[in-house]
C-alpha cells in the first residue's frame, strides 16, 4: 500500500501525468464515433452504443503498459535498488505499481463513460450491472498488468516497453469485435475473433452496460453470464502464468 501510494501521489506533483489516461481515450471515442460510426452502423449514435464498451476495454489494455514503463524506469534509474535494500517482499514493488494502476484505470473508465454519455451513450441496464462491468474491467486489468510487468522487467529501457505495447496490443485489439461486429468479417477470421479474450471481455461489458440490441446483435443482460465467466477464466490464467514469470525475471535481473 505504501509503494502504491508512492506511485499515486506523483500525480499531485505532476497533474499532466493524468494526460495519458485522459487525452488518448477521449480521442479514441471521438475519432472512431464520428469518422467510422456512420459507415459501420449507419448513425453515430448507434455506433457509440456498440463501440463504447469495446473502446473502454481497448483503452484499459493500453493503459496497463504504463505499469511496465514505470517499473522499467525505476529499474534503469536505480530507484529499485533502494527498494531492494528494504525489508519487504520481492513482489511488493511490482504489486504496488499494479495496485496504483487500478486507481488510474478507474479514472479512465469513468472518464470514458462520462464522455460517452455527453455524446449520447445511455446505460441500458442498471447501476449494479454497470458497477459489475467496471469491476470486471479492473479485475482483468489487474491480471493483464502482470504482462506489462514482465515486459518492463525484461526490456532494456522504457521506450522498448512502449514499443512492445503498440506492436503486440494493436493486432490483439483490432482483430476483435471492438470496432465492428464479428458477423461482418470474413468467415476464416470469425473463429479467431470470437475466441479473442478482447472480444469476450467486450461482449461481457456490452451485455452489462447496454443489455439491448445493438447493430442487430442481441446483447441481453441474461447473456452476460457466459462472457463474464470466460473473462474471469482468462484473467486467472493470465495472472497464473505471468505473475510467477515476472517475479522470476526480476530475480534474474537484479
Amino acid at each position: 500500500m505504501t509503494l502504491a501510494w508512492r506511485t499515486i501521489v506523483q500525480v499531485r506533483h505532476n497533474p499532466w501525468e493524468l494526460g495519458d489516461y485522459s487525452i488518448q481515450p477521449i480521442m479514441f471515442v471521438l475519432l472512431f464515433t464520428y469518422v467510422f460510426g456512420g459507415a459501420i452502423a449507419g448513425s453515430t449514435s448507434e455506433y457509440l452504443t456498440f463501440a463504447l464498451p469495446g473502446i473502454i476495454v481497448m483503452n484499459m489494455l493500453f493503459i496497463t503498459m504504463y505499469v511496465g514503463t514505470g517499473l522499467n524506469t525505476d529499474l534503469t534509474k536505480g530507484v529499485f535498488d533502494r527498494l531492494r535494500s528494504l525489508p519487504i517482499a520481492r513482489w511488493a514493488p511490482m504489486a504496488g505499481r499494479i495496485l496504483a494502476d487500478q486507481v488510474k484505470q478507474a479514472w479512465s473508465i469513468f472518464l470514458l463513460l462520462a464522455i460517452g454519455m455527453a455524446l449520447g451513450f445511455r446505460i441500458g441496464t442498471d447501476v449494479w450491472s454497470l458497477l459489475a462491468a467496471v469491476g470486471l474491467l479492473l479485475v482483468f486489468a489487474l491480471a493483464f498488468s502482470w504482462v506489462s510487468v514482465l515486459v518492463g522487467v525484461v526490456a532494456k529501457d522504457p521506450e522498448k516497453v512502449q514499443l512492445f505495447g503498440f506492436t503486440a496490443l494493436f493486432p490483439v485489439t483490432f482483430v476483435s469485435n471492438v470496432f465492428a461486429p464479428t458477423s461482418t468479417m470474413p468467415g476464416w477470421l470469425q473463429p479467431i475473433v470470437e475466441n479473442n479474450p478482447v472480444t469476450i471481455l467486450s461482449n461481457a461489458c456490452r451485455a452489462l452496460m447496454v443489455g439491448d440490441d445493438t447493430l442487430g446483435t442481441e446483447w441481453h443482460v441474461a447473456s452476460a453470464t457466459t462472457p463474464v465467466v470466460q473473462s474471469l477464466i482468462w484473467a486467472a490464467a493470465i495472472a497464473a502464468v505471468f505473475a510467477p514469470l515476472s517475479v522470476w525475471a526480476l530475480r534474474r535481473r537484479v
